[in-house]
């Protein structure tokens, strides 16, 4: 993967990513962005920054109802304003200390972030990323075509997730890097017409074994 890596930063450049200006904006638009698009996330971020500038007690402080018409732009308003009640009650609970909660073992970190509701997998595993500060991998829809464009189709997930243990390894810079890569290759390598005109047309990777348990 470290090949992969390479290439997709030969190719692209700094991918710039994530959006945001602090790492409470981050949390919220991993939430917002779910099974929308990200024109659509921005307007409730903007109304969210006009409203409380992303101070974590005064996104807290929302009430469910409060949250609605701010996040309405993203769609599934309904369940995401729960989703977010709940993720800043659970925040609220550590005193908002994102680097005390970055401190919790992977697994346990990932733990307590699935158990909230609203919470998949996609979203806990990108907010450790960017939001917790522990490196991983992130198997979204983007990384499960470009491994299928290379030659290593995996139809779910986990199952991806499960044979790129190994960013857990990286920095952290480059995990968030190789993940913003991924993504910004994604956005615009959809077909396999678009793979074949791309940088890395032709390219296969070597087969990915999940860690032995």
């Amino acid at each position: 993967m470290t090949d992969l890596y390479a290439q997709l930063g030969q190719a692209l450049g700094p991918s710039g990513w994530w959006p945001a200006d602090s790492k409470y904006e981050i949390l919220v638009g991993a939430v917002l962005v779910q099974n929308t698009n990200w024109a659509n996330v921005d307007r409730s971020l903007a109304n969210l920054r006009e409203t409380t500038g992303f101070a974590p007690d005064q996104l807290a402080a929302l009430t469910q109802a409060d949250w609605v018409p701010l996040i309405r732009p993203s769609g599934f308003y309904q369940n995401k304003s729960r989703a977010l009640v709940g993720l800043f009650a659970w925040l609220a609970h550590w005193d908002f200390d994102l680097a005390f909660i970055g401190g919790f073992p992977p697994a346990t970190l990932r733990a307590q972030l699935l158990a909230l509701r609203g919470i998949g997998q996609e979203t806990a595993d990108a907010a450790r990323l960017f939001v917790f500060d522990q490196p991983t991998f992130v198997a979204d829809a983007y990384a499960r075509r470009l491994f299928g464009f290379l030659g290593r189709p995996y139809a779910t997930y986990q199952a991806l997730a499960k044979v790129t243990q190994a960013v857990a390894g990286w920095s952290l810079h480059d995990a968030q890097e190789f993940h913003g890569l991924i993504d910004n290759f994604g956005k615009t390598v959809k077909t396999p017409a678009d793979f074949a005109a791309s940088p890395l047309a032709g390219g296969r990777l070597t087969p990915l074994r999940a860690p032995l348990a």
